[in-house]
């Protein structure tokens, strides 16, 4: 790709980049590679999912210290958590079965094994993600509509 031929490939390239990054921008997806006659280009992003819900964990902890509130211990990984409900493929998350309906649920809920606790679409097929065990939902760890990666820790049931 540094060298530049008579048929303008180098300026081709450059802007075949420059789509591809905005496809990643506009689907929140954090990598695209394609291959076409013989070029292979890989464009990707660093996405910090797990240092931003650290300082929400951390900002909720000392607001709650603030108010004079015995703050709980925070698990720092959530993935880590042993109630932990991951992603099991990459998709965009719901919390509720369609817009406008009631979120299947909330922090506080009683589930049960086999509950639905949200849907990832992926490739246009809805998935229902179940509850692994009976507990109570303690966190909720990703936004309606949010993109998701494969192993993303979602959900924490205690």
């Amino acid at each position: 790709m540094t060298s530049k031929d008579a048929s303008g490939s180098d300026s081709a390239e450059r802007k075949l980049i420059k789509d591809l990054a905005e496809l990643l921008n506009e689907t929140g997806l954090t990598e695209i590679e394609i291959e076409k006659s013989g070029l292979k280009v890989r464009v990707a992003r660093t996405v910090t999912i797990a240092a931003t819900a650290a300082a929400a964990a951390g900002t909720v902890q000392q607001a709650g210290a603030a108010a004079g509130v015995a703050a709980a211990p925070q698990v720092t990984d959530p993935s880590k958590h042993p109630g932990a409900v991951k992603s099991p493929m990459v998709g965009t998350a719901y919390r509720a079965p369609e817009p406008g309906a009631a979120s299947f649920i909330e922090v506080g809920s009683r589930v049960a094994p086999g509950d639905t606790l949200l849907i990832i679409e992926a490739m246009k097929t809805m998935n229902q993600i179940p509850a692994s065990k009976a507990g109570t939902v303690t966190s909720i760890l990703f936004e309606n509509g949010q993109p998701v990666e494969f192993g993303e820790p979602l959900v924490i049931i205690e």
